[in-house]
This record gives C-alpha cells, sequence and structure tokens, in this order.
C-alpha cells in the first residue's frame, strides 16, 4: 500500500497526475484486501484536487461503501459536492454525520469540529443564518480556542441583531470574543481607534504574507501618462462600483491611463459593462496566483495601485505585499485602517480623519480637498412609488433607516424607540435583512412599549428602484459606530435628510463628511442624547423641518458632494503631487 501511495504521489509531483489516477485504478481492481477503501479515498483526493468533481464523488462513495464509518470520506464527499455547485446537498451530507453520529464530541473530534465549522460556512452562505449560528456556537461550546469560528459566530449575531451581540458561551469571556472579532464585526462593536487597529493587525498577522520579496525594476519604467491601476473583485453590482465609476470616466486621459486589475464575478448588468468601459485597460487576474497577479501589476508599470477591496471578505492583501507599485493606497472597500504595512495612503478628508486619530491609521491620509467620497451622477432611478405601494402611512412622519443589519446595536435602536414615543405620529421603515433581525427587532420594540406597526420592514429591490423610493421618507436615521456609506450618499442624492451621529473611527464619521461637504452641519452630532433630541425636533416642528429640507436641495446643487468634475481633478492633484514626491 505504501509503495503504491509514494508513487502515485510522485507522479503528481511531476505533473502527471492522470498516471497516478491510473495506478490507483488498477490497484483497486486487483486488491481483495483491506486497503481498497484507502485507495478509493486518495483516488478521490487526487481526483478532486483536479477539478474532476463527479469523478471525485463516486471515488468517495466506493470508499464509503466499503467502510461505512470512513468519516474522513464521508467529510471530502461533502466538499466535492459543494464544489460542484450543490450546497444543500453537501449540507445533507455533512448532517448525516452527526445525525448517526459518526461524528460528536467525545467521537473523532477534531472531525466533529470540521463538520460543524463546514456546515455553519455553508448554512451563513444560504444565508440561513440562525442555524449557522447554533452549528458555530456548539463548535465553541466544544472547543472555545477557536478565533476564526469566533469571528464567523460574532458576526452572525449581528446579522440576526441578536442582542447583546457578545453573550458569552461557557467556558469563554468578553474580552476573549472581542480579541477575535473580524475587523468588519469591530467596526459595528466599538468607536475605539485603538480597537479597530488592533483587529486590522490581527487580521493582517492571519492572512497576509510579510516576507513575500518586493519586486523590483532592473530600469526605469518607461511611459508618459501616470497609470493608475485599481484593484478590486467588485467591479459588478456593488457598493465600490456605484460610488467609483463615474471617477473612473472623468479622470483626464491626456494626462492619465486607468487600469482595473479585477477578480469580480460576471453579473452581465449595465453598471459592469459601464465599469468596464470606463478602464483604459482591463486585466482579469481571477485565474492567477497572488505572485503573478503582483508580476502583471508590476509588468503594466502602475505608478499608482489603488486597492478597493481592504480587508473585507474577498481580499488578495498578498498581492499588495509584493509591492507591485511605488504608490499603493486604500479606497472604499474597508472603512477603516487596512493595518497592511504595504499600503502608504488611504484616500481621506480632514473630517473624517482629523489629525487627532492619524496615529491609529497605519497609512497615511491623502486628503482630498472637500470630501472623501466620490458619486455617480449618473445613477439610474426608477418610476417614484407612492407610499401605498411600500404600506406606509400617508399621514405619519416617516424616518427611515436602510443601512445592512449588522449595523444596528442595541444602544441606537433604543434611541430609535425613544425617538417613535417622542413623535407618536411616526413610523420607522427599515430594510428587512433576513427573518431573524426582523423578529427580534419586533421582539425588543416590543419591550420599549412600541407595537410592531410602527415598524415597517421593506425587502430589498434594484437599484434604482431603492433610489426611487427614498422620496417617500422624511429622516435616515444613521447607524452608529458603523454609518452608512452609500446608503447615505444615495439619501442625499435624492435630497433625503440623513441625521447621524459621529464618533472618533473612519466608520463613525463616513456620513459627517458628507453632510459636512454639502454645508450641513445641523444634521451632525456628537452625542447620542442629541441625536435623539434632533430627531425629534424635526418630526415634530413641521415648519422648521421643511427649511432644513429646503436647505438641503440648495446644498444639494452647490456643494462639492456632487461636483464630480472638481472631486476628480482634485484627485488627479493629489496624485501628480504623490508622484513627484515618489
Amino acid at each position: 500500500m505504501f509503495d503504491l501511495i509514494k508513487e502515485a504521489e510522485d507522479l503528481k509531483a511531476q505533473g502527471r497526475w492522470q498516471e497516478a489516477v491510473q495506478r490507483y485504478h488498477a490497484a483497486i481492481a486487483a486488491d481483495t484486501g483491506a486497503f481498497k477503501h484507502i485507495y478509493w479515498f486518495n483516488l478521490g483526493v487526487l481526483l478532486s484536487e483536479n477539478n474532476a468533481l463527479a469523478d471525485a464523488e463516486n471515488a468517495y462513495r466506493s470508499a464509503i461503501y466499503i467502510k461505512p464509518d470512513f468519516v474522513h470520506a464521508w467529510f471530502n464527499l461533502g466538499s466535492a459536492v459543494e464544489r460542484g455547485g450543490r450546497k444543500p446537498q453537501a449540507a445533507i451530507i455533512w448532517q448525516s454525520m452527526l445525525d448517526h453520529p459518526l461524528v460528536s464530541r467525545s467521537k473523532e473530534v477534531d472531525m466533529y469540529l470540521m463538520v460543524l465549522s463546514a456546515q455553519g460556512r455553508m448554512h451563513e452562505e444560504m444565508r440561513e443564518y440562525e442555524k449557522a449560528e447554533a452549528f458555530l456556537l456548539e463548535s465553541l461550546l466544544t472547543q472555545a480556542d477557536q478565533p476564526k469560528v469566533i469571528q464567523h459566530w460574532v458576526h452572525l449575531r449581528q446579522k440576526q441583531c441578536k442582542w447583546p451581540v457578545y453573550d458569552v458561551p461557557q467556558g469563554m469571556d468578553i474580552g476573549e470574543l472581542m480579541k477575535w472579532s473580524s475587523p468588519l464585526s469591530m467596526l459595528s462593536a466599538s468607536d475605539d481607534p485603538g480597537m479597530q487597529l488592533a483587529a486590522a493587525m490581527r487580521y493582517v498577522n492571519e492572512k497576509v504574507n510579510m516576507r513575500l520579496p518586493v519586486l523590483k525594476r532592473s530600469k526605469p519604467m518607461n511611459h508618459h501618462k501616470i497609470r493608475i491601476g485599481f484593484l478590486s473583485s467588485d467591479f459588478c453590482l456593488h457598493a465600490v462600483s456605484l460610488l467609483t465609476v463615474e471617477l473612473l470616466e472623468l479622470i483626464d486621459r491626456s494626462e492619465f491611463e486607468v487600469y482595473g486589475f479585477c477578480w469580480s464575478r460576471e453579473d452581465g448588468t449595465a453598471l459592469r459593462k459601464r465599469m468596464l468601459a470606463a478602464m483604459d485597460h482591463y486585466v482579469p487576474i481571477g485565474s492567477m496566483s497572488d505572485e503573478q497577479a503582483a508580476l502583471k501589476i508590476h509588468d503594466s508599470e502602475i505608478d499608482v495601485l489603488i486597492d478597493l477591496q481592504g480587508i473585507t471578505s474577498g481580499a488578495r492583501p498578498n498581492i499588495l505585499s509584493y509591492r507591485p507599485a511605488p504608490v499603493q493606497m486604500t479606497y472604499l472597500g474597508f472603512p477603516g485602517t487596512t493595518g497592511h504595512p504595504c499600503i502608504d495612503y488611504v484616500i481621506a478628508d480632514k473630517y473624517l480623519i482629523p489629525a487627532q486619530y492619524k496615529p491609529f491609521y497605519t497609512e497615511k491620509p491623502f486628503y482630498m480637498p472637500h470630501v472623501f467620497q466620490s458619486s455617480d451622477r449618473q445613477r439610474p432611478m426608477g418610476k417614484t412609488p407612492q407610499r401605498s405601494d411600500y404600506g406606509l402611512p400617508n399621514d405619519k412622519f416617516v424616518y427611515c433607516t436602510f443601512n445592512n443589519n449588522y449595523k444596528f446595536t442595541p444602544t441606537m435602536f433604543t434611541a430609535w424607540m425613544q425617538i417613535l414615543k417622542k413623535v407618536p405620529k411616526s413610523v420607522l421603515w427599515l430594510l428587512e435583512d433576513n427573518e431573524w433581525s426582523k423578529k427580534e427587532l419586533i421582539k425588543v420594540a416590543a419591550q420599549h412599549g412600541i407595537k410592531s406597526e410602527r415598524l415597517i420592514f421593506t425587502g430589498r429591490v434594484a437599484p434604482e428602484n431603492y433610489l426611487a423610493r427614498y422620496v417617500l421618507a422624511d429622516l435616515f436615521l444613521d447607524c452608529y459606530p458603523f454609518n452608512g456609506g452609500t446608503t447615505v450618499n444615495d439619501a442625499l442624492w435624492m435630497r433625503l435628510p440623513v441625521l447621524t451621529l459621529s464618533g472618533k473611527v473612519f466608520a463613525s464619521r463616513m456620513a459627517g463628511s458628507l453632510l459636512t461637504a454639502m454645508n450641513m452641519p445641523e444634521l451632525i452630532t456628537e452625542k447620542l442624547d442629541d441625536y435623539v433630541a434632533k430627531a425629534v425636533y424635526y418630526g415634530s416642528k413641521p415648519g422648521v423641518y421643511a427649511a432644513m429640507r429646503e436647505k438641503l436641495g440648495r446644498q444639494a446643487e452647490e456643494s462639492p458632494l456632487f461636483d464630480m468634475v472638481g472631486f476628480v481633478r482634485g484627485f488627479e492633484g493629489g496624485v501628480k503631487l504623490l508622484i513627484s514626491r515618489a
């Protein structure tokens, strides 16, 4: 047996995996002893590694037929089925391992943890959050020291508005849970810039290889125009593209060339077509390794590389670790410091990152003249709806918040309930992100004495219809400490006032940055009591509210926020200054 396995491994190492497959088939045909299930399993691994998934499935099933308690074959069968695009069937296979049980807290514990983690991840991807959370909780109760499981478990609780989010499982403490929370989870959990920086640096320590060789040039770059490269997996129907498409379109081609290095999904949307058309050079890098992608960027002689991914899901930070460009920036993808030492600048403005908070960023701020966030003046808008289309009352003040539910916190939700109490003729219009968050929010509202009919939930719709429905609301109530980004930009574009609470970190100052650019300081608060009082004031004083909204309309026409020509010229001027210093 061992000689065959070594022979197969040698053939695989030489790139002759098909010959290794033939060796296993020959051994299976000849074997009548106790090793046939192992041959089938190894064959399955070999086939799976080479994307022959249907054959791999058959091999794993054959191993299980011979040895029904072969837990590794069961697990790999589920993985092969998942990779073949049949997630529900993979979940059933893994569930069968728990039901029989082939694995448990006292039996094949390592494999038990692997199955629980796989089930948690799978059900989260299928948006079955409650099931996913239950699997991960069982995993933590079995073995507490699992940072990756903690990260997903915390964020699943945030998505479902299960408060307190840090409901400490037995055998753990809140410090450990916060220590291992993901940078994205921390954006909603804390306005402490030190904790945000620590979360980012932990991510870098876990995910980023800082020992990669820096790419060096044997000769100077030979081009006349400044080459700007944008790096992202979101050149599709995504918030990043919604905000950046006109920026790419308006960059002066007499002085600049625009490159897009992309591993985005092909979603066939008009926005993706527009993004690709806005690039002088579109370079798909999805099939490339990080090293190959970095070499491609390096060979393209990019002067400034702008990473639009940050430390969000799907990021490829090791590309930046090779330093393929002399100047590297982060923008929009992650609203905070990345902690990545190979990213030189974060695109910001002086409201977003005031001088006193600069020490909490590993990047230097690249200050835009007025506002950090680009906009799109060509965003499509659907037909204007009626309030009745969304079950909204015509005779009440409509507060709304269309931020993702994981941004909600018990503190802010309590504030919203206080506002509804003090403005009896009002409702709160919310995004229905998932059924579990809706159930939890209705439950908590009842605890505050607010009836369920005063919470009106709405689902996700196409971007043009999403924009159009903003006209039905009266005041957007922003989240804290994780403000709205694209949602606030959209609201202001539709001339809907946004009331925000600004804090210390990037994420808690985004909306304040946009409102500062619009010269609407009356909509920025720095204390929760003031936030509640302002919301009540505008909801109770029709004349005051009307005057404020009229001013907002004027400012939207005149302010730098939607002056994209001015924005792009300011961006270009800053880039040219950086290049001259590099």
